[in-house]
């Protein structure tokens, strides 16, 4: 069974049920440390991944929902809706370990199928996602 250390604030809730991702969407979330609840920090419409990250911070963890537009190889194009989860090397031990434990919440709250893991928000890009969502 998972642990969570987090609630889910239920405007986020709400947010990443409404399931309404144009390409280019992010939504970034952050763990709230008073209040201990998993919370929208930013919202972004057509945005590459890089752009994404530039809005991150560089030492802090977040949850990122981004909608991705997918070209297959046969002609075909897919939106799949990621789920981010970057944890710098550089982040506190203690806010680490309190994302790792509310990750698991906030991807079965999102539905989330596609789910990817990163230390350095320098390698979040598009050719990565795309890399690795053609990989599965």
């Amino acid at each position: 069974m998972a642990f969570t250390l987090c609630e889910i604030d239920p405007e986020l809730k709400e947010k990443l049920n409404t399931r309404r991702f144009r390409k280019g969407a992010a939504i970034i979330m952050k763990i709230d440390p008073q209040t201990q609840m998993v919370k929208l920090d930013e919202e972004h419409n057509d945005m590459t991944l890089e752009e994404v990250a530039e809005k991150l911070p560089e030492r802090q963890p977040r949850f990122i929902a981004y909608s991705f537009k997918l070209n297959h190889g046969d002609g075909r194009i897919s939106y799949p809706l990621c789920f981010i989860f970057l944890c710098p090397k550089a982040c506190e031990t203690n806010t680490g370990m309190t994302y790792i434990g509310s990750k698991e919440s906030v991807v079965k709250e999102g539905q989330f199928t596609k789910v990817f893991e990163l230390q350095e928000k320098e390698e979040m890009t598009d050719a990565w996602l795309k890399d690795k969502l053609l990989a599965k």
